[in-house]
């Protein structure tokens, strides 16, 4: 993307100064610099010493914040980091401009081997879920486990609700967008967002609303925003495009970590029947499918998600248990975007 096609905004000078980021009760924030870029690390210590590290990778538009829920519920699983990713949450944009999915695997891999806290137990959603599969599958060293939540992977029929996201890639597009939009309030976007990754927006409680819409008014003053995001979807489209030993689906292949499919019913971003060809592309992975979750299950139902984390890390301890079908638990509290109660869920054990 030329400069010409980036969307017009104020000269840094002139707008205002970003909010201050969202830092949950019990989480820290640091800043860390790899090569080519500098990376803002959310933290959650653990309830107790020597856990094992887990590291988050969120997905397109998203931060570290959309694993604040989960992480609460892990606490005392793992020792829990989340990334947010080069020109997303509060990491500005990288030194080079490359938002590919490489770059992006590149910088989780340099900040993992900055940390010295490998091998981790890896965790993935949308975006986040090809950059986390091409860490695992280029570097096994540094991934324990692998959870992939709504992992964007090749897909040859995309649903029609996700076309808008992919048309981001397109050159102008991003620029068109800005200028329709130019008057929506930060909580008519939120509203857009949810209702497009939420199974069920009416979930979120006005509490989560507003530090959604908080957020949103953040990341909209920052000049590089629809960048990121443009470019984000260009590096997606084009890995999706790539064949070979480069393409996703071969890298889900050579992943060699025991790996947790978490798919939601209604996704609309991310086909529902893919979970049944991911499920045959990672070797001795566990399926987990929400017919009531939407894009973002950690967010939805994390309590659900947390508790097939946690059955994962048992079969990975016994590898000899059974692939039979369980109900995990359920219930829960899903943190600040959802009531009580949670949904049925399906788990299922391939063996590669």
């Amino acid at each position: 993307m030329s400069s010409t096609e980036l969307p017009s905004v104020p000269p840094t000078s002139v707008l205002p100064e970003p909010a201050a980021v969202r830092v949950a009760e019990g989480e820290r924030l640091r800043s860390v610099r790899v090569p080519g870029a500098t990376l803002t690390v959310r933290s959650r210590p653990p309830a107790r010493a020597g856990l094992p590290p887990a590291f988050y990778v969120h997905g397109l538009g998203g931060s570290s914040l959309n694993w604040s829920p989960l992480m609460a519920l892990l606490e005392g699983v793992v020792d829990s980091e989340a990334v947010d990713l080069p020109g997303f949450g509060d990491s500005p944009p990288p030194d080079d401009g490359d938002y590919s999915i490489t770059a992006h695997a590149r910088a989780v891999i340099r900040c993992l081997e900055a940390s010295g806290r490998g091998p981790v137990h890896l965790f993935g959603n949308s975006l986040g879920g090809a950059v986390a599969t091409r860490v695992a599958a280029v570097r096994p060293d540094l991934v324990r486990t692998l959870t992939l939540v709504s992992p964007a992977l090749p897909e040859l029929r995309v649903q029609r609700s996700a076309v808008p996201t992919g048309l981001l890639a397109v050159p102008g597009v991003a620029l068109l967008f800005t200028r329709f939009t130019r008057g929506w309030t930060a909580e008519q976007r939120v509203r857009g967002v949810l209702n497009l990754c939420y199974g069920d927006p009416s979930r979120v409680t006005p509490e989560g609303f507003r530090h959604a819409a908080h957020d949103m008014e953040r990341r909209q003053r920052l000049p590089y925003f629809w960048d990121a995001m443009a470019r984000s979807a260009r590096g997606l489209v084009s890995a999706y495009m790539l064949g070979g030993q480069q393409g996703l689906w071969r890298q889900a292949e050579r992943v060699l970590a025991p790996t947790l499919l978490v798919y939601g019913g209604r996704d609309q971003l991310v086909g529902f029947r893919m979970a049944q060809r991911a499920a045959r592309h990672f070797r001795g992975s566990r399926l987990v499918t929400l017919p009531d979750a939407g894009h973002v299950a950690m967010m939805e139902y994390p309590e659900t998600v947390a508790s097939a984390f946690r059955e994962l890390l048992r079969d990975a301890a016994d590898p000899s248990g059974g692939g039979d079908t369980v109900q995990p638990d359920a219930q829960g509290d899903p943190g600040p975007s959802a009531d009580t109660g949670g949904p049925t869920a399906t788990t299922e054990t391939t063996r590669g």
